[in-house]
């Protein structure tokens, strides 16, 4: 059941719920409070009820009516991506920004948005963003100075570095007629934003950088993927096919496949190497099936090999020396201990950390590309 709008707005913001009662209010608050005066028609806040087991729904139906809100309940769970495309199903606005149920936005980021939407009329509009801790702590995202000083509206070709910020889709608010044009739609499973975000910059005609914190990701929610130990995290290499075959037939262009495929490498060494992620018993054989995408995908020209240890790690998976890279990843776990100060880590624990977070319930944004590894992946030269 949905309540429908009487008016067509400029932005829709789109919001899956799934287990996350404790958020939830935070999150549509933060959008409802900061709707300006006077633009109540040119916002429309659309919840996606993900079958919730929890009180999301309830509280749902409780905001079912209010202004500019409207409600879709799923009869059964469908996870993160058809939840998203659920609510796209019906929104009307010009825009559609997807927003995560337990992230929440900073006020005046809508009236900010609303007004660079009208002045540039982008494709894509591209938001900065803060993690938020469960302490309370902000930090600024490792890839959040790639957004400063991008000029007016912009091509992909003239701000090539764009394609290394955080590949999500609630970083991003684009223009829904674009997303027809280019068949863009979530797949099913974790990790469903690779097929979904650099598709949109790729494909766009006019990109618009708002230089502003408009999003606040929180940190540390129990359930997040980077610390659920899961087969599931093998539903990357899907969600990576779907995005490498999309830029075969769209935009064959050497340069830029050999740019993704530098992403999704040091995006799988991520994956392999947190021990949040997999069972040890798994990682021998998700590393066989980076080597084996490797193989099948790598640039005939070569690619920009990232500097240092991450470096090292793309030339051992490219010989698919599975002893090598295991000898080497304990070797640095080792030296990462020794280097912490604090009580000792068990033998096991991670140190690939990844910054940045998906939900282990299909309910979260799909993870992107490891921040850190990402920043210094043109530094090295080409491998052949």
């Amino acid at each position: 059941m949905v309540n429908e709008p009487t008016h067509a707005p400029l932005l829709s913001i789109v919001v899956p719920v799934y287990g996350v009662e404790a958020y939830l209010y935070q999150c549509l608050e933060s959008i409802r409070a900061d709707i300006p005066a006077g633009e109540s028609d040119a916002v429309e806040l659309i919840a996606v009820d993900d079958a919730s087991p929890d009180g999301c729904g309830a509280m749902l139906r409780s905001y079912a009516g209010r202004d500019g809100v409207r409600v879709v309940h799923l009869s059964s769970n469908v996870g993160l991506g058809l939840a998203r495309n659920a609510g796209l199903d019906v929104a009307n606005g010009r825009y559609v920004w997807f927003v995560d149920s337990d992230d929440w936005l900073p006020p005046g980021t809508i009236a900010a948005v609303l007004d660079r939407l009208r002045q540039h009329q982008p494709d894509v509009l591209m938001l900065d963003h803060l993690r938020v801790h469960e302490d309370g702590r902000r930090e600024v995202d490792a890839s959040s100075h790639l957004l400063r000083g991008v000029p007016g509206v912009v091509r992909l070709a003239d701000q090539p570095h764009l394609l290394r910020v955080q590949h999500t889709a609630w970083n991003k608010v684009v223009r829904r007629a674009f997303l027809d044009e280019l068949e863009l739609r979530f797949f099913p499973g974790w990790y469903e934003d690779i097929p979904f975000s650099h598709p949109l910059l790729i494909g766009a005609e006019k990109i618009s950088v708002l230089d502003r914190v408009c999003y606040l990701y929180r940190q540390g929610r129990q359930g997040a993927i980077t610390s659920t130990r899961s087969g599931r995290h093998f539903d990357a290499f899907g969600q990576y096919e779907r995005l490498m075959d999309w830029v075969a037939r769209r935009h064959p262009d050497e340069r830029l496949q050999a740019e993704l495929f530098e992403l999704m490498i040091s995006h799988y060494l991520v994956v392999v190497g947190n021990d949040d992620r997999l069972h040890p018993h798994l990682r021998r054989a998700f590393f066989h099936r980076v080597a084996e995408h490797y193989r099948r995908y790598l640039p005939t020209g070569g690619y920009p090999v990232p500097a240092g240890v991450t470096g090292l790690k793309h030339r051992l998976v490219g010989r698919g020396d599975w002893l090598a890279y295991s000898a080497l990843r304990q070797a640095h776990r080792v030296t990462g201990r020794l280097r912490r100060p604090g009580p000792p880590a068990s033998p096991d624990a991670g140190t690939d950390e990844d910054p940045n977070r998906a939900d282990a319930t299909t309910t979260r944004a799909a993870e992107p590309v490891e921040a850190t590894e990402r920043s210094d992946a043109l530094a090295g030269g080409r491998l052949p």
